[in-house]
């Protein structure tokens, strides 16, 4: 591919360069689950936006290493959390007052995945999904909103999936808790946002994380991915990054109760995907 052809992928070089405009500069923001992946990501892009970001993950090893790696003049700190514990939210909401004061952006990013058939789904599995992946969001808004609340003003992002809008088989709750996420993103939205708090949502499709990492192992296994989305390719936890950096920000002030789609097109292409002789070759479809 010559310098001159577009990739379609973010630009990550230039980040710091251009969201000056995003105007979140010393704004307190948490993202749960930053250890790694998206929230890594969006931990970074707030880093070069210029806000305090506090780092949230069961994972403490994980979440020190992306502060540390991230760190501007002590604007990064890690905390020991699991969202799904009432106390260690409380408790970890009490240390970013004490470290950085009001909190006015959070990100729920954490998330679970406890595999199996809704057949056969251990019920244990299953509570252990939605206490991640749903009532840690409400825990984590309640600790977290208290502050935007008290001041008239605050944005809230949840990272729900692609798997909320279309179900995902064999992935025990998962489609359920993040369809559910959505609704509560609502909820939010139409409960705080007469308050001033604006609550939006993401729905990103196939994202490169460590939680996905040996799947593209496999040879073929991402050009077969990447067949099925309009862009061709598989998206990066920069891809959703970027977009949550636009809905913490001001930026986005009219946008409440929102979900965004960010699956590179994966979800225009089911006709596409539905076999036409002479119309839709999959093999010429994915060159």
């Amino acid at each position: 591919m010559s310098k001159e052809q577009n990739t379609g992928r973010a630009d990550e070089s230039s980040g710091s360069a251009t969201r000056g405009w995003l105007g979140l500069e010393g704004r307190v923001c948490v993202v749960s689950g930053a250890g790694s992946g998206i929230g890594a990501a969006v931990a970074k892009g707030l880093i070069e936006a210029g806000a305090r970001v506090a780092l949230l993950d069961r994972d403490l090893a994980a979440a020190r290493r992306v502060a540390q790696r991230l760190d501007a003049a002590g604007r990064a700190f890690a905390i020991d959390c699991d969202i799904a514990d009432e106390a260690a939210v409380q408790a970890a909401a009490a240390t970013v007052r004490a470290e950085f004061g009001p909190v006015s952006v959070l990100v729920n990013n954490a998330g679970m995945l406890k595999p199996g058939s809704l057949e056969t789904v251990p019920l244990a599995d299953w509570n252990a999904a939605l206490a991640v992946n749903l009532t840690g969001y409400l825990l984590c808004s309640r600790a977290f909103g208290r502050d935007m609340l008290a001041h008239g003003r605050g944005s809230i992002v949840n990272v729900a999936s692609v798997s909320a809008l279309h179900p995902q088989t064999q992935s025990g709750a998962y489609s359920p808790s993040k369809a559910a996420v959505l609704l509560l993103s609502r909820q939010l939205a139409a409960e705080w946002g007469p308050r001033g708090v604006r609550s939006n949502a993401i729905c990103p499709g196939m994202i490169r994380t460590a939680l996905s990492a040996t799947f593209y192992e496999e040879p073929g296994f991402e050009a077969r991915r990447a067949a099925v989305t309009a862009s061709r390719r598989v998206g990066e936890p920069i891809d959703i990054a970027n977009p949550a950096l636009f809905l913490a920000s001001d930026r986005s002030a009219y946008l409440n109760g929102a979900e965004l789609l960010v699956d590179g097109g994966l979800g225009c292409m089911l006709m596409d995907m539905v076999p036409r002789p002479g119309f839709n070759d999959r093999a010429a479809a994915a060159a």
